[in-house]
């Protein structure tokens, strides 16, 4: 996670998000830096349009909690405890989703 969080870091200061930049902003954090996943990052990223994929990202977010009434009117009949679990999964998958549409 922490090299997707560098490279929105140097998005959002209006820098390339390039290998020697992504290594640079991880080193300045403190991190201990794979060149392998900083070149796989870096190169994933160089043709996407982060912008849009956040403003995809934040409409997606905004739709899920007028979903999140019915799901709780079906969840109502069951145990506590699996209401805890069936959010738990709903919060895996929707950070799998987001997170897949950062690499196109």
């Amino acid at each position: 996670m922490e090299y997707i969080y560098g490279a929105m870091l140097l998005h959002k200061a209006g820098k390339e998000i390039t290998s020697e930049a992504l290594t640079a902003t991880l080193k300045a954090a403190g991190i201990d830096v794979d060149e392998a996943r900083v070149k796989a990052t870096a190169s994933a990223l160089k043709d996407v349009d982060i912008e849009k994929v956040i403003a995809e990202t934040q409409i997606a977010s905004s739709a899920a909690p007028a979903a999140a009434p019915a799901a709780a009117s079906e969840a109502s009949e069951e145990a506590p405890a699996a209401k805890k679990e069936e959010k738990a999964s709903a919060s895996d998958e929707e950070v799998s989703q987001g997170l897949g549409a950062l690499f196109g």
